[in-house]
């Protein structure tokens, strides 16, 4: 949704390009909404039907509210090999309406840079959200964004109202929109509050979810595109993210037509100098005028010196020569971001990576981002990501954390958490933004360990020859005095106290197909430390007989099992 749009121009045009346009701004959107598994508003069917003057709740990220639909010109852009001064890529140059203001820019690739590594399989191109920034305000109206990437003023839509727009009541307490009756889509990405409420990101690491900044708003985008496990590399997939972003055919087609420009080829534009577009899906007459960016003021005229009559001409004059126009002071040199100033990454004492399954490591993976004078560089956002064959997760269970560096130029990670997979896997940090080598650190989750175990009772164990004993076997499980829970154990009939072979007589377990078997593996004892083997089985054999268990941390128990023969 663009933000103070302009009345739509109805006047007849002759270029091809505007009979596309009118005929896009004379469809209608959808008012229609479901609410999905969390109570939230969501874009209804993917055909929508109905005009927006209709009223209802609006849905999706922006409630369905207007948005710009100025289509991109017939001629697309010619790439160059030129290169940005700012990011170093590969540009295009040619139409105006295929610059992107740099800030702006730089948000939709860093949100899709993080999608990547977040998300891989949701394969979000920066050209989408490019796409959506222009309908929806104009690329934040032209890049009138700070150096944080903050617009200078809020990006407000119309109230909704239910006068011409969906019917949403304030939300948020005015705390986004400013406005305590009723929401307002905000920002250049034109999210409702009770959307951002939940969908809000920091792209750009100042610690807050500002629905004006555009990294912010870029991230938080991305992500709602992403939602439901979706691959935008597939076409259907795609419309739908569309649709449930603003809920109409028409927004659909032009955000479709410019992301297929956009794809051709764009430039990067100094900030505060992008295109504006011009009209709106909303043609209600009390609409707020177009966004515009302010006029560079003119200068001065000097005043004109009276012109001195000509020898022998009547009233002729001769025109004073006018002075030379001062020259335009060169622009200053945009300052480096503190991310392209890092030269590379310095481990900050990480220690030892190493838990037992299902614990907390007590070590945090921590690097410093350095300049190539080795001082620490603040402000840079540092991506950690767990590879490798592990269920292992940073707290939270996510596998990729974001962190941004403190003043000294470090970034610690959050604390890793093993999961029940044993053995090594790898914790990558990398700058996010540049392409530099990486630090790898290796962790290892070792098996739950057990030092003691103990029987549950102390009823001898005692069985006639052919027969079954009455008691099963039980134990108990420590580690260190507590409980020792899910720890692995093997269980073996024995022939003597010093030979641990497994016997060929006596005592036995049986299988599940009812055969002899007197070694059991892969047991494991339960939450709360116990084991309760199966039931044991006699022979003909008679005498005393061990039974010997083992986990995994030291702990043996030898148990005694009798056989003879009943008493006459």
């Amino acid at each position: 949704m663009a933000a103070h749009f302009g009345r739509l121009r109805k006047g007849a045009t002759t270029t091809a390009v505007a009979a596309v346009a009118v005929a896009a701004l004379s469809a209608s959107q959808a008012p229609g909404v479901t609410t999905d598994d969390l109570g939230r508003q969501a874009a209804g069917a993917a055909q929508p039907s109905g005009d927006a003057k209709t009223g209802g709740a609006g849905g999706g990220a922006t409630g369905d509210s207007p948005y710009y639909t100025d289509l991109p010109p017939l001629k697309s852009p010619n790439p160059s090999p030129s290169a940005s001064p700012t990011t170093g890529t590969t540009v295009s140059v040619g139409e105006a309406e295929a610059g992107i203001p740099a800030t702006v820019l730089d948000a939709y690739k860093k949100a899709e840079a993080e999608l990547r590594a977040s998300k891989p399989g949701c394969n979000l191109p920066w050209q989408l959200l490019a796409a959506i920034g222009k309908v929806e305000s104009g690329q934040a109206r032209g890049g009138q964004v700070d150096a944080s990437g903050t617009t200078y003023s809020p990006i407000l839509g119309p109230k909704l109202d239910g006068n011409g727009f969906a019917l949403i009541a304030d939300t948020d307490h005015g705390a986004y929109d400013g406005d305590p009756a009723y929401d307002r889509a905000v920002g250049p990405m034109q999210f409702i509050p009770s959307t951002w409420a939940w969908a809000g990101r920091d792209g750009n690491g100042d610690g807050k979810k500002d629905p004006n900044n555009v990294y912010d708003a870029a991230l938080a985008a991305g992500h709602y595109l992403c939602r439901f496990d979706r691959d935008l590399s597939v076409q259907s997939q795609m419309n739908a993210a569309i649709l449930n972003y603003n809920n109409s055919t028409e927004y659909l087609n032009t955000v479709l037509s410019w992301l297929e420009y956009y794809r051709k080829g764009t430039h990067e534009v100094p900030d505060g100098t992008g295109t504006l577009p011009s009209h709106s899906s909303n043609s209600d007459p009390g609409a707020s005028p177009s966004p515009t960016t302010p006029a560079t003021p003119s200068t001065p005229s000097t005043p004109r010196t009276p012109s001195t009559p000509k020898p022998g001409g009547a009233g002729s004059t001769s025109p004073t020569p006018k002075p030379p126009a001062p020259s335009s002071p060169a622009p200053s040199p945009t300052p480096p971001t503190p991310t392209q100033t890092v030269d590379h990454l310095e481990d900050a004492n990480t220690g030892k990576l190493t838990a037992t399954a299902g614990s907390a490591f007590g070590t945090k993976v921590a690097v410093r981002a350095e300049s190539k004078a080795s001082k620490g560089v603040s402000k840079v956002r540092v991506r950690f990501t767990i590879i490798g064959d592990t269920d292992a997760t940073f707290t939270g269970g996510e596998s990729v954390a974001t962190v941004v560096t403190g003043s000294a130029g470090t970034a610690t990670a959050p604390a890793l958490v093993a999961g029940e997979k044993t053995g090594d896997f790898t914790v990558r940090a990398t700058v996010v933004g540049r392409v530099l080598g990486g630090l790898d650190y290796t962790a290892t989750v070792t098996p739950r360990q057990a030092d003691t175990l103990t029987r549950t009772s102390d009823t001898a164990l005692t069985c006639v020859p052919g027969g079954e004993f009455a008691d099963q076997v039980e134990l108990k499980a420590t580690y260190k005095g507590a409980v020792a829970g899910k720890v692995a154990a093997t269980a073996t009939l024995i022939k003597s106290a010093d030979d641990a072979t497994e016997n060929d007589k006596g005592p036995y377990f049986k299988d599940a197909d009812g055969k002899t078997i007197r070694t059991l593996t892969d047991l494991t004892t339960d939450a709360d430390g116990v084991l309760k083997l199966p039931k044991l089985y006699a022979d003909d054999a008679t005498g005393t007989f061990l039974l010997r268990v083992n986990t995994t941390g030291g702990a043996v128990l030898t148990v005694e099992l009798k056989v003879a023969a009943a008493a006459s």
